[in-house]
């Protein structure tokens, strides 16, 4: 992945992103707002862009202040996080022990004012919390529909000793 095909540079800034490497994979896009008096308008994903590898679903994800929503993973779905309202810490860990990266984390602090995109390659752990007073929402466009009788959702407890992250919230799951 160049900077120049996604506005990596941009996106890391706006993520707040203080690692010293992007895990494999990983790829986040800067995303406009485009802002008059009526309001405002963000694209999430449009089948023009690089990142676009298939439509699944959307679906919204609303965490509230002092939880978290970790730690889960999919061995074949693709997610692509966008926090719509509020503010948010997300964390990622590589648990793929044939990648360059394997036990890497990454940690970014995303909001609505300056949404970037998250793009969650398979086996890469995930999860977020709110940050601040207000819930944090997560709009995710996966690139697999869910599948209720056969989920591709592996899950492990948001404090686990598993993962070298720490979460502030003190509840979740």
């Amino acid at each position: 992945m160049s900077a120049k095909d996604y506005g990596l540079r941009a996106a890391l800034r706006a993520a707040n992103f203080n690692g010293k490497k992007l895990i494999s994979g990983v790829k986040l896009k800067k995303l406009r707002r485009i802002v008059d008096e009526r309001g405002w308008l963000t694209e999430i994903m449009r089948s023009d862009w690089p990142l676009f590898k298939k439509f699944g679903q959307v679906y919204l994800s609303v965490c509230n202040p002092g939880y978290v929503k970790a730690w889960h993973y999919h061995k074949k779905q693709t997610d692509s996080f966008v926090i719509i309202y509020g503010r948010a810490r997300v964390g990622l860990y590589d648990a793929r022990k044939n990648s360059e990266t394997f036990g890497i984390t990454n940690e970014f602090i995303v909001d609505s004012n300056n949404p970037v995109l998250i793009q969650i390659p398979p086996g890469v752990w995930h999860g977020y919390e709110a940050l601040g007073n207000e819930p944090a929402f997560l709009i995710n466009v996966p690139d697999k529909l869910y599948n209720y009788e056969n989920p591709d959702e592996f899950r492990e407890r948001f404090n686990t000793n598993k993962v070298n992250f720490r979460w502030q919230g003190k509840k979740g799951g």
